[in-house]
């Protein structure tokens, strides 16, 4: 019996057009482009999307589910706040800026909304295991989705990464494995490994396509959220790149179901500097992205050889939007900010697009007068470390009024 995945009818290949059934296929047979999602979305209307629970779900429609996905029990990912950000906005020299806060999902990071589409999708089609290879982020919303779900989980990450991803991660007592070396070694180890183990659901490498949609429903919300309409400028950090490419396909998707205005829009990317081959590559004019070995702190961004970077530059360069990228001293600082003009305490992806944010203000790339959505993809709670050695008390004091007078703080 096929898989029933609502009202997607197939993958197909972004390079060739090459169309094969769903299942659990990454790769196109004739050029080995990657695949992705294809849909009938005739049926798909406004009022059916506010009828929905205030999750993900809303949008069942437009993504590779099943219709009663709802039902099952899941983490119940999305809808996330959307902030509007004046003090920020005053800052930085804008005039009307929003954030996007998914620090308020269940595991604290945008990565809940992906696995809840990719835990969705591989359970009709048979898996019995959720596995990834991970930064951080998606091995919390992996590990915690499959303890909901009451299935094993199978997560791989590299052995260095920051101690609050370890542990919250360790915590929900599925398969956990660190690994000596970088994430692009680990993933070569999860793609090994996809090919041996049939019964186990990698998200991001043999079940990617699906993966991959979850990111949409960022897009879907965000525009929604803003009286059906689409921001003019939107700024999304880079990791794999897989994000910002699927929120450009959920604009699209909206434009031509006239559930929004066809209006143009530009899409930003944000990188750190010590992995940023795609600005690189943006900066280059080049149409590749060369890999490069990640060292940074924002660990969660730290993918040296990205696999949607070409499609990245594609939207960027359609958009009339770029790609740019900052210092771990910036991240640092893009953190703080955040924090004390908005009371968001972003991690370091985080971090990278506040910073990005001013860079694109003060080189001119991007107009201060225009309506600008930010994503906040992850909570601060994760990567103290980066924060740890500025973020410390105004005084310590003895317990009386004279003391705390001493200190001039009054």
């Amino acid at each position: 019996m096929p898989a029933n995945l609502g009202n997607a009818t197939a993958l197909v290949c972004r390079e060739c057009g090459h169309s094969v059934e769903l299942g659990p296929f990454y790769a196109c047979e004739q050029c080995f482009g990657p695949l992705e999602v294809a849909y009938d979305l005739s049926k798909v209307t406004r009022e059916a999307i506010e009828a929905g629970p205030h999750n993900i779900w809303r949008y069942k429609d437009l993504l590779p589910v099943p219709p009663n996905v709802a039902d099952i029990p899941n983490t119940e990912p999305g809808f996330t706040r959307l902030v509007k950000a004046d003090q920020l906005a005053s800052a930085l020299g804008l005039q009307n800026l929003w954030v996007k806060d998914d620090s308020g999902n269940p595991t604290h990071s945008f990565k809940d909304r992906v696995v809840g589409v990719a835990l969705a999708a591989a359970r009709e089609l048979g898996f019995k295991v959720l596995a990834c290879p991970s930064t951080g982020n998606l091995a919390n919303a992996v590990a915690a989705a499959a303890a909901r779900a009451g299935i094993r989980s199978a997560v791989f990450v590299p052995s260095d990464l920051e101690q609050q991803k370890i542990i919250t991660t360790a915590v929900y007592d599925g398969t956990f494995v660190t690994v000596d070396g970088n994430y692009d070694d680990v993933n070569r180890l999860a793609s090994e490994l996809a090919g041996e183990q049939e019964d186990w659901a990698f998200v991001n490498v043999n079940v990617r396509p699906f993966y991959a949609e979850g990111s949409k429903t960022l897009g879907y919300e965000i525009a929604e959220q803003l009286g059906w309409r689409l921001p003019d400028q939107i700024v999304v950090p880079i990791a794999s790149g897989s994000q910002i490419t699927k929120i450009d396909k959920a604009f699209q998707e909206l434009i031509k179901l006239g559930l929004v205005e066809d209006r143009p829009y530009k899409v930003y990317g944000a990188q750190a500097e010590g992995c940023s081959p795609v600005s690189a590559a943006f900066k280059a004019g080049h149409d590749v992205v060369r890999p490069v070995k990640p060292a940074t702190i924002a660990k969660s961004l730290a993918i040296g050889n990205p696999a949607d970077g070409p499609y990245v530059l594609d939207v960027a360069r359609r958009t009339g939007g770029a790609i740019e990228d900052v210092t771990d001293a910036e991240v640092v600082e893009g953190i703080r900010l955040l924090a004390r003009t908005e009371g968001i305490f972003a991690e370091t992806a985080g971090g990278v697009t506040v910073g990005v944010l001013k860079k694109l203000i003060d080189t001119g790339q991007l107009d201060p007068s225009l309506e600008t959505v930010i994503i906040n993809s992850g909570e601060g709670l994760k990567t103290l470390d980066a924060v740890a050695d500025v973020a410390k008390p105004s005084a310590n004091i003895a317990p009386t009024l004279e003391a705390f007078r001493a200190t001039g703080l009054v």
